[in-house]
């Protein structure tokens, strides 16, 4: 069954906005757990512009599903996910002036320094993940390091889904939904988990939520925006609905054909 993880960087966007003590991402956790979500993700920043040392200490200790931390591949984010130990780590590229991140890590152009990233965290016992474009060549780097786990970037489908007019039978959509179902297949078929996220919303979630194999979404910023005007509860109880009616009609379809 689909898996939804929730990336609450954006409670904590708005915390820091004032520099005080609400809201709590913890709360944003415990809601979006009880909203069905089946992981929060956080993205702990070399420049702590939103999620804190001690938002990851707290999440690790207090909620009560999965964390996926999202870090660089720096010996300062390694020696905190050792520490805190989450169920997995997602090692993505990371630059001080995008505003959010902009692209899949490189893996094929530093797989010497990767590997030994992905090994440290195996060894002790975290799933490694990378967070990758839908790259045959990056697919297989990833092999190679020993990652368990990729995350295809989908910025670029929901890119092309939004300028086209939200129509997923436009040739640009579909071209960027072939491409991450070819990652998908290629994934799976080295031994390794699909996942997808990056710019997914309530309007172009579902074709992804479809693909064959895929086994979690991580989405964030959408939830967060619709939480605004319905609560979190709610926001991510609509999107994981959408997600699982989207994968159980791929998978009768499936068994009809």
């Amino acid at each position: 069954m689909i898996e939804l993880g929730v990336n609450i960087d954006h409670i904590a966007t708005v915390r820091q906005a004032r520099r005080t003590y609400e809201p709590d991402p913890v709360w944003a956790a415990v809601e979006a757990h009880l909203g069905g979500a089946d992981g929060i993700t956080v993205h702990l920043r070399e420049d702590r512009r939103h999620i804190q040392d001690e938002d990851v200490r707290r999440l690790r200790e207090l909620t009560h599903i999965k964390l996926n931390l999202e870090m660089a591949a720096t010996e300062e984010m390694v020696g905190v996910a050792l520490r805190v130990k989450p169920e997995m780590a997602m090692l993505v590229p990371e630059g001080r002036q995008e505003v959010t991140t902009e692209g899949g890590l490189d893996i094929a152009g530093q797989e010497a320094r990767v590997r030994d990233v992905v090994s440290r965290l195996a060894g002790a016992g975290i799933v490694t993940s990378v967070f990758i474009d839908a790259d045959p060549r990056q697919v297989e780097a990833a092999s190679r390091v020993g990652a368990r786990v990729c995350e295809i970037h989908t910025g670029p489908y929901a890119h092309a889904f939004h300028s086209k007019g939200r129509d997923p039978e436009s040739a640009p959509v579909v071209a960027e939904l072939a491409k991450i179902r070819a990652a998908g297949e290629a994934i799976r078929a080295l031994g390794m988990r699909f996942n997808a996220g990056h710019a997914l919303n309530y309007f172009n979630v579902e074709p992804v939520a479809a693909l064959p194999g895929v086994r979690e979404l991580h989405i964030g910023h959408a939830i967060v925006s619709r939480a605004v005007f319905v609560g979190m509860r709610e926001a991510v109880r609509e999107m994981k609905s959408l997600m699982l009616a989207a994968s159980g009609h791929a998978l009768a379809r499936g068994r009809a054909g």
